[in-house]
């Protein structure tokens, strides 16, 4: 058995599991938003029991509209208040940050512990080694009830990357690369696993960017090795040298659609995000603010930052960041998903073109179908605020001046 095997094979107290098999595990924690919450909350009224599997165990953050863009949006967030008073779970309501960044900070799985989350982006928690499953609000509400999950087991693949990554080339390129690569169907339904010389020493935020958009690949389950732990038998390993992965973007209709910056270098832009699930940790903040310090956000251009969480929010105030980003003309907001959700806080509007650290950038996916967004690394997105265009990293602040 490879790693996630294994651990899929200990969660259904079996000693053996292999691709294919349909099996029953336990789960270790169960995650929701305020968009998937309150149909989950509907469905488990349904099924007609007092009471969730394990109060400690259910965990909702209200991130995607938050503050509230309308009325039917905060109904949503009373919902889940309301099932918190009568079941008892755990509910972040004021901002506390974007759910898998919060999950990571506050509820942090051991190793082969199984997630299930209500979020296509769940997988992010395979960057600290969780077997980390997305499901629909149906599934989420059975699980809320019985504490276990049905599921077949998926084929693994194992993607080896050795080397180190040239100066101005990120994990969000890497993802990104990668996605270009085995395209946006790829994974669909499968485990991947992390491996090799350079994953072995990339950050866990560097780690939790990768993890993140496994999704973006179609995979069911995206999970970084452990350190001196054989990865097992896989379907098949595929290897890259980080070397030869350049600074890249995902350029529009889809996050499959990645070209070399060099390649698109010049598109003009007027808005720029940083931040989300993907790229709003504090590594990241502080590499935006390296690039933004001295300068000046291009006129025509708006720049968001949305931290992915509170934590990560005051340590931008306590070292200064905030108020860098701020001199620069940038726009700091408070902790959510925001316009990566397509719900408020920056939306596009029709002939609207955005450079964001976000993990999606299908038509209409941040306001407008005619509005284009590409996705890129934290350094490019606050290069190309800058300039007014996107431009290659190391066209503002030479190349080793930024982490």
């Amino acid at each position: 058995m490879n790693q996630v095997e294994k651990y899929l094979a200990k969660a259904a107290g079996l000693e053996k599991v292999e691709a294919g098999e349909d099996i029953t595990v336990k789960v270790d924690l169960v995650i929701a938003h305020d968009v998937t919450g309150p149909m989950a909350v509907e469905q488990f009224k349904k099924i007609g029991v007092d009471q969730v599997f394990d109060s400690q165990k259910v965990v909702f953050v209200v991130d995607h509209i938050i503050p509230a863009a309308t009325s039917e949006a905060k109904a949503l967030h009373n919902v889940l208040k309301k099932f918190s008073q009568d079941y008892g779970v755990k509910v972040y309501d004021k901002c506390d940050g974007v759910i898998h960044q919060v999950v990571a900070e506050k509820h942090r799985l051991s190793r082969g512990s199984i997630l299930m989350g209500a979020d296509s982006h769940t997988c992010t928690a395979g960057a600290y080694g969780a077997i980390a499953i997305p499901v629909g609000a149906t599934e989420l509400a059975a699980t809320m009830a019985t504490g276990t999950l049905d599921l077949e087991v998926p084929e693994t693949y194992e993607l080896r990357i050795e080397g180190k990554l040239s100066p101005g080339v990120y994990a969000k390129d890497v993802i990104l690369h990668l996605i270009g690569h085995f395209g946006t169907g790829g994974f669909t339904d499968k485990a991947v696993i992390y491996s090799g010389s350079l994953i072995e020493n990339l950050t866990l935020d560097d780690k939790m960017t990768i993890s993140n958009m496994g999704i973006e690949m179609g995979t069911m389950i995206s999970y970084f090795a452990g350190e001196n732990e054989p990865v097992g038998v896989v379907k098949e390993v595929f290897t890259f040298k980080a070397e030869e992965i350049p600074a890249s973007v995902a350029c529009p209709p889809n996050p499959g659609n990645v070209s070399k910056v060099t390649d698109i270098a010049g598109t003009k832009i007027t808005q720029v995000v940083i931040g989300s699930c993907t790229n709003g940790r504090l590594s990241d903040m502080k590499i935006a603010a390296e690039v933004l310090k001295d300068h000046q956000v291009a006129e025509a251009v708006t720049l968001l930052v949305i931290p992915a969480s509170t934590s990560i929010a005051q340590e931008m105030e306590d070292q200064g960041i905030t108020r860098i980003i701020r001199q620069a003309g940038g726009i700091v907001t408070s902790p959510g998903c925001g316009p990566c959700f397509g719900a408020h806080m920056g939306l596009l509007a029709e002939g609207d073109v955005a450079v964001s650290t976000t993990n999606r950038n299908f038509p209409g996916r941040m306001g407008h179908r005619n509005g284009m967004v590409y996705l890129a690394s934290p350094r490019l997105a606050a290069e190309s605020a800058i300039a007014g265009k996107i431009v290659a990293p190391g066209t503002i602040a030479a190349l080793g001046e930024v982490d």
